[in-house]
């Protein structure tokens, strides 16, 4: 999928990177890592250390939910944290994600967005030094520091999934 910024989604993600300053090794697979689970079993890993890049339209504003993959958003505790009514948050369309991120579902970057995002990290993510996210496509992960990557995407740290039961 190339966008009307020219860039194919890998390689948007992959200038975010060294734009960043970021040294990341992308790993590329021939099975879909669209899923939490399906990144977990790929890599080996925990399903809680695979970030879910979750889009959501808050009244209009583009938002991405980081949210480790054995966890589930409350969107009434985001709405509220976003400062909307619950009604007025949506989960994007994939029209929307694409027009915006410049990324597809399954494959949302936490960085290199086309367009800018309010980013907000759940807490659940700091159980864990390092987690894997998607690098711009449904195939391909990288790994990062759970402190680096709520840096560089310039999100805020709050308890936005539901609780464990």
């Amino acid at each position: 999928m190339q966008t009307s910024d020219g860039l194919e989604p890998a390689q948007r993600f992959r200038s975010a990177l060294e734009a960043l300053g970021i040294d990341a090794d992308v790993r590329e697979f021939e099975a879909s890592t669209s899923t939490a689970e399906a990144a977990a079993a790929a890599i080996g890993c925990a399903t809680g250390q695979i970030v879910k890049s979750l889009f959501f339209m808050a009244d209009g504003r583009p938002t991405l939910a980081l949210v480790a993959g054995d966890r589930q958003v409350d969107t009434a505790r985001l709405a509220s944290l976003l400062g909307v009514g619950r009604k007025k948050l949506k989960m994007g369309s994939p029209e929307e994600v694409a027009a915006i991120t410049g990324y597809e579902v399954g494959g949302v970057a936490p960085i290199g967005s086309r367009q800018p995002c309010d980013v907000v990290a759940d807490e659940s993510l700091r159980r864990f030094a390092t987690v894997w996210a998607a690098a711009g496509t449904g195939h391909s992960v990288f790994e990062i520091a759970v402190a680096t990557l709520a840096e560089v995407a310039g999100a805020q740290w709050a308890a936005i999934t539901r609780d464990e039961r």
